[in-house]
């Protein structure tokens, strides 16, 4: 069963997460307290609600307890985003990821229990959702619209394995160009008899379909 997340806030930042989730297809249900920006992603979203992300009853009765993941994208208002994460830590949610807009933010987030703390300056939207999505996205740069640049943890099933044989270009059209090692080394341009160790990042560029496939075919 996939993965179901809630997007509070619909600003920029938790807009571009929400669109992102659902082209990876995802379930996604978002909150915001502005009516504008409910009927903006209306046509997006199959659950959008204006609500009060700060009233705990109000998220009981929208069934956000049953969600995985949450992303508290607030950012107008440091209070309603302390807050809304802890209610959302008290209601049992597996994941919360929250955005911080200074360093007091983060620590205050950092304090009541936030599993994961963003920093719009740094973190883009679409980076997120692909790190939220994927247990082995270690980081995600967007090159151009149609393509990016990927870092991946190998999965057990690559260990001891050559890029000959795995033959991740064949199977997702992406390619390795580059492999981190555990101990800090780097191999530039692999080789195809070069073998994935364990703890070897895999430094990949592709199309994003083709990426976002790659994601998912090593998560099964």
């Amino acid at each position: 069963m996939k993965k179901q997340f809630i997007v509070i806030g619909l600003g920029r930042f938790g807009g571009t997460v929400a669109r992102t989730l659902i082209s990876l297809g995802y379930e996604v249900m978002a909150i915001d307290r502005d009516i504008r920006k409910v009927q903006d992603y209306s046509s997006i979203l199959t659950h959008v609600f204006q609500a009060d992300s700060t009233d705990e009853k109000v998220l009981k009765e929208l069934g956000v307890s049953n969600m995985d993941h949450a992303i508290v994208a607030i950012g107008d208002d440091l209070q309603a985003s302390i807050l809304t994460s802890l209610i959302l830590k008290d209601m049992g949610i597996k994941k919360v990821t929250a955005k911080a807009t200074s360093e007091y933010h983060r620590r205050v987030l950092e304090r009541i229990g936030a599993d994961h703390i963003i920093q719009p300056e740094r973190d883009t939207g679409i980076r997120v959702a692909h790190q939220i999505t994927s247990n082995n996205t270690v980081d995600y740069l967007e090159l151009s619209p149609d393509f990016s640049l990927v870092e991946v943890l190998a999965p057990k099933a690559m260990y001891d394995k050559s890029l000959k044989t795995i033959n991740i270009r064949a199977k997702y059209g992406c390619n390795v160009v580059a492999i981190k090692r555990s101990d800090n080394s780097m191999i530039v341009s692999p080789l195809a008899d070069d073998k994935i160790q364990e703890g070897d990042v895999l430094v990949m560029i592709g199309s994003n379909p083709d990426i976002t496939r790659f994601e998912k075919g090593i998560a099964e």
